[in-house]
């Protein structure tokens, strides 16, 4: 088997033909020649197929599940992503979900009650999924790490109890922030690998894309057809940017990773940081689980400031890092999350994407803002 590198390389590239471009474009069709049945067709109108979706949708699948085949369905958005999985459910069914997680969750919550699902929430990690679980439950919904406070849970030891509590039970993770390089649901027993790949698949802040991957045909038929139902499709020029971004993975989520651990290793030395988060710390308390299941640490970290204007004051004096949403990205960001005001986070809460910038100037630039936030 090939390695992460040369598989983020070739992955849903075609065959070498002679005179040809190795990468083809994006195809712009709305419609196709399309004589005969077209139930045989491959492409037959652009809302239920388009070429460019399927060589990006080959390609995560490869990323998602190397060596054994899968099947990957790409969508305009990580929530249209969730949306599909979730319509997966009928009235009277039960889901668990992270209590944790990202922020949009309890809005999907509220959406999936009004149609008669019963939805029960739990925190990351620990035994509170574990507690949740009983053979009412349809779906478990995990995101690990959790965005934003980065907790893990153990994947493969929740989709053994969901096995044997709920024989028909459908596991979903959300692989956003570990990213296929990172962490691999799939391998660990999970029904579906989900993401939002606007962040570090996609990795420059230029597209919005979300896709749920899993083994089962059944399962892809369904989505593919909530997919088509609703005309939630992902744009042409959309997936060929980010299959054409998808060569470099393994370099910015390695490099990332390396970067996201000094500006750690940088913040644990200042008195006035609290509650800092990044499972590649020996001492996080998530570390032992993620260190069994996740090959990179990813790019997230996450830290409290004393109050809401201290941690304002750091983000203005931070001259490489913009202050923006999203994490994932080859530029780094961080934000006070508590803007937003979904999370349940302190006011001085500040979650921290590191980038592919030189690690010694990144650590340089957090430890002037925190000097110029303290001493404002």
């Amino acid at each position: 088997m090939t390695g992460d590198g040369t598989r983020a390389v070739h992955a849903g590239i075609p065959e070498a033909e002679a005179y040809r471009p190795p990468v083809p474009g994006p195809v712009l069709a709305a419609h196709y020649h399309l004589p005969g049945d077209p139930a045989v067709a491959p492409y037959s109108y652009g809302r239920t197929g388009n070429p460019t979706w399927t060589a990006l949708e080959r390609a995560v699948a490869e990323l998602e599940s190397p060596g054994e085949a899968a099947h990957a369905v790409v969508f305009p958005s990580g929530m249209a992503a969730v949306s599909a999985v979730f319509s997966l459910l009928r009235p009277g069914e039960a889901a668990v979900l992270p209590c944790d997680g990202y922020q949009m969750l309890p809005r999907a919550r509220a959406r999936l009650e009004e149609r008669g699902v019963t939805v029960r929430v739990a925190p990351t990690g620990g035994d509170a999924q574990l507690d949740a679980l009983d053979a009412d439950v349809r779906l478990l919904w995990l995101e690990t790490p959790s965005n934003p406070g980065l907790d893990v849970c153990d994947i493969r030891r929740l989709v053994d109890r969901a096995r044997s509590l709920a024989p028909g039970a459908l596991v979903a993770v959300d692989n956003t922030l570990a990213t296929p390089l990172g962490q691999r649901p799939l391998e660990l027993g999970a029904d579906l690998a989900c993401a939002s790949g606007t962040k570090a698949l996609n990795g420059h802040g230029d597209v919005l894309l979300g896709y749920a991957v899993s083994r089962d045909a059944e399962l892809d038929a369904r989505l593919r057809e909530w997919r088509t139902e609703t005309g939630a499709i992902l744009g042409p020029m959309e997936a060929w940017l980010a299959h054409r971004g998808l060569a470099t993975l393994q370099l910015r989520v390695e490099r990332q990773a390396v970067n996201a651990l000094a500006v750690a290793g940088e913040l644990g030395r200042h008195p006035e940081v609290a509650g800092l988060r990044h499972p590649g710390l020996p001492g996080d308390p998530a570390h032992e689980t993620a260190a069994r299941q996740m090959r990179y640490f990813g790019c997230v970290v996450s830290f409290t400031l004393p109050d809401r204007e201290h941690a304002e004051r750091f983000l203005a004096a931070l001259r490489l890092v913009h202050d923006a949403t999203s994490f994932g990205g080859v530029r780094s960001t961080a934000e006070r999350r508590r803007r937003w005001g979904g999370d349940p986070v302190p006011e001085g809460f500040v979650r921290f994407s590191a980038g592919v910038e030189d690690a010694a100037d990144l650590v340089a630039d957090v430890r002037q803002a925190l000097a110029a936030a303290r001493g404002a």
